[in-house]
Formats: structure tokens, C-alpha cells, sequence
């Protein structure tokens, strides 16, 4: 009998916790907060006096969270009801903000803001100054620009002249330009507005020359950051694939005579003054030639060439003919192709900052900043520099800091564009 009777008490108490169980742990899918609950011994029944009836009995137990408990057993703890968050989300269309006060001082919250909290928010809630202003359009113009856009594969045939000494680039049939197919998509090919960000273009140029460092470092750069190729370097057209599949577009750097030439000797195909015009074309289609994709020309030296306007005014002709444009890198004082430009109807414009003539990273600095003023004052402004590390590391951090500034970094062909509407 004593055997039955644990054993009785077992199955008892058994079935009395599972109902418990049930009843304040139903289970994920129920989407309510688990209970925290104490089992006790309820205090036992005052006796009634004599002449009392006793109390009629009642249920088993009382009821908690709908589960009934045997006699002598009351729930105790049992959590409070789930709350509504303390910042309920506005109805839709009220106006209402949602983003969350400040804490109080002393209340332990944590000093590290929550993800997506708006920058003014975070400037309350950490007590740090809040960054310069940044309207969304800014935001959304600068993920545009500097995200990775894969250009379209290089050659586009319709765009090719094939030549005696290779592909030349020309116009379609249907007037499609090689400066407008294979440039960098960009919002900001435009004339700048009043009240717009500033914009800066940077141009990576002597990439292909015999002393120029590798491309692995420039293509670490935003892609809206152009670069320009001599026709002197090897597998040009492969790097030229690589560097566009990852959004940069492409310019053809083209030797010119320098004052003191041939001291100084750009290459053996370099343009020169002494030549007859039509030996410059061979010159400068043989140049052209080297790779495709490229969405104009840009000048290497030059500083004797391009002051001789009967000498470049050939080849700034060929070079709108064959739907291009031109980039004068900035070098040359006395250089004739704006006026050579204007009176073409030439897509045109000259680099505004040298930003490494000096290797000094302060240096650098400087003209990084030159390049910022000149993008507030003008609209837009376009920056040469080299593709050594050093410059390229400056660049990368620079980079980083425009949208706070207020600028947006765009490929030198919007900046040309931008520039020639102006």
C-alpha cells in the first residue's frame, strides 16, 4: 500500500506540473512573454467558529492564467501583463517623429547610439557637436557617384573606325560619341545650380608610362575617380577592361612637345611643332590606336605644343571629329586649346589643382582644399594627380570626408559637361 501510494503522489504531482507548465510556458508560437511563476503552499484555512456552517467547497484550486491549482497551492510572482513600447510608432500620415528622446542623465543608458538613429539624435544622446548638414539629396548624389557602376563592355563597334594601324574611335551613324557612350553615368553631366553641392572630379594621369606604378592601388579608389592611360604601356587594352568593369571611365594621355625638347623627350610618337600637320595626325591616330574605351584626350607635357595654335588647332580637330573631348591637365600657361576649344565647339575644359606637384603630404593637403574652395566658387572644379601610394592613400581618406563637406565627387566627364553649359 505504501508502494501505491508514493507512486499515486508521483503521477499526481506529475500531471500538476505539466498543467503548470502548459499554462505559463505555451510555447513560441503563442507571441506572448513567458510567465515567471512560484509554486507555495497556501496558508491553510481559518477554522470557522462552531456555529458557522463550514464553507461549501470550491474548485480544486484557485485559477492563475487559466490553470487550476489543487488545494493547499497558490501562484505567487506571476509576471505583469506585457506593456506597449515606450515609443509607440505614429500613425501613418500624423507628422509625428519617431525617433526616441534623449535619456535622462543617470538613467544608465548606454552612450553608444542605436543604428539608424538620425545624426542630430546621436549628437544629443553622445554630447558631440553635430556634423554640417546634409540634405538627402546630397546623400542619395553621393552613393550615385562613387558606388561601383560596371561600365559597358569596350569596344562598342558602332563606335570603332578600323585604320591601318589599329581601332580608332569615331562617331556612330546614328551620332553616338565615344565621350558620351563610354563615359561614367552621372547626374551631375549638367550645369551646376545655385544652392547644389560642389563638385570636384579627380583625374588619375600617367598611368602606362614606363615609371608609373600598378593599377591595384588606383582601383582602390571611388570609382567616380577617372584615370588616363599613355599608349606607351603594355596590355593597355586588359587594364582598360579591369579599371572600367569597376565603374572608372578612361582618358588617352597623348605626348607633346615640351620647350625644351628633345632634352626632354616625351616618346617617340610625341606631336611636335616642327612637324607638318599631317605627320601630327599619323602621329596622333597611331596614339589613338593603343586601346579603346576611352572618352577623350588629355595632355602629357606639351608646354611648346600647345601654345602654338597652328599646330594644335589640327589636332583638336581631330579629336571633335572623332566625337571626343579634351582635357588640358593645367601645366601649360600659355596653352591655346580653350580658345582652339571655343571656337570648335569643342567639349573642353583644364584641370584647376595640381594636387601632388609637391610630394609633402601638407602640401597635398592644400591642395585638396584649393580643389574644395574652387568647387564652392565655381560649381564644379577638376583635380590631376599621380598614382603613387602616397597620393593614392591621401585621396582615399580625402574621399571619404566630401559628403560631410557638402561635395560630391563626379567623373571628370560631368565635370567637363557641367563646365562647358556653365
Amino acid at each position: 500500500m505504501k508502494a501505491l501510494a508514493v507512486t499515486a503522489s508521483i503521477v499526481f504531482w506529475t500531471l500538476v506540473l505539466g498543467a503548470l507548465w502548459l499554462a505559463f510556458f505555451p510555447g513560441p508560437e503563442s507571441g506572448e512573454p513567458i510567465a515567471i511563476v512560484k509554486v507555495t503552499p497556501a496558508p491553510p484555512a481559518p477554522t470557522p467558529p462552531a456555529n458557522q456552517p463550514a464553507p461549501a467547497p470550491g474548485p480544486a484550486g484557485p485559477t492563475q492564467g487559466g490553470a487550476d491549482l489543487p488545494p493547499g497551492f497558490a501562484v505567487e510572482g506571476l509576471s505583469p501583463p506585457p506593456q506597449a513600447p515606450l515609443f509607440p510608432p505614429p500613425n501613418p500620415g500624423d507628422g509625428a517623429s519617431t525617433d526616441p528622446p534623449p535619456p535622462a542623465p543617470g538613467d544608465g543608458a548606454s552612450a553608444v547610439p542605436p543604428a539608424g538613429t538620425p545624426m542630430a539624435t546621436q549628437a544629443a544622446l553622445t554630447g558631440s557637436p553635430p556634423p554640417l548638414p546634409i540634405s538627402p539629396s546630397q546623400i542619395e548624389d553621393a552613393a550615385l557617384e562613387t558606388g561601383s557602376i560596371p561600365l559597358i563592355p569596350v569596344p562598342v563597334a558602332d563606335l570603332v573606325e578600323k585604320s591601318e594601324y589599329g581601332p580608332l574611335p569615331k562617331v556612330a551613324s546614328d551620332g553616338r560619341r565615344p565621350a558620351d557612350v563610354y563615359a561614367r553615368p552621372s547626374r551631375h553631366a549638367v550645369k551646376a545650380t545655385v544652392g547644389g553641392p560642389g563638385r570636384v572630379a579627380i583625374l588619375i594621369s600617367g598611368m602606362g608610362l614606363p615609371d608609373s606604378p600598378g593599377d591595384e592601388p588606383v582601383a582602390e579608389l571611388p570609382a567616380a575617380v577617372s584615370v588616363a592611360y599613355a599608349a606607351y604601356g603594355r596590355d593597355l587594352q586588359e587594364r582598360v577592361a579591369k579599371l572600367r568593369a569597376s565603374g572608372h571611365e578612361i582618358l588617352l594621355q597623348i605626348p607633346l612637345e615640351p620647350d625644351n625638347y628633345p632634352t626632354e623627350d616625351p616618346g617617340p610618337h610625341t606631336l611636335l611643332t616642327t612637324l607638318p600637320p599631317e605627320e601630327n595626325i599619323k602621329r596622333l591616330q597611331w596614339l589613338m590606336s593603343r586601346f579603346t574605351g576611352y572618352i577623350g584626350v588629355t595632355n602629357y607635357m606639351g608646354a611648346k605644343f600647345e601654345s602654338s595654335q597652328v599646330s594644335f588647332l589640327p589636332v583638336l580637330e581631330e579629336v571633335k571629329a572623332r566625337g571626343l573631348l579634351y582635357l588640358d591637365d593645367g601645366s601649360v600657361r600659355g596653352s591655346t586649346a580653350g580658345q582652339i576649344a571655343s571656337m570648335l565647339g569643342l567639349d573642353y575644359s583644364t584641370a584647376n589643382v595640381q594636387i601632388d606637384a609637391s610630394d609633402k603630404p601638407e602640401e597635398i593637403d592644400k591642395a585638396l582644399a584649393q580643389l574644395e574652395r574652387a568647387a564652392r566658387e565655381r560649381g564644379s572644379a577638376i583635380g590631376i594627380a599621380s598614382g603613387k601610394p602616397a597620393t593614392i592613400k591621401k585621396l582615399l581618406t580625402w574621399s571619404e570626408s566630401l559628403q560631410s563637406k557638402g561635395i560630391v565627387l563626379v567623373p571628370v566627364s560631368a565635370a567637363v559637361l557641367s563646365q562647358r553649359q556653365s
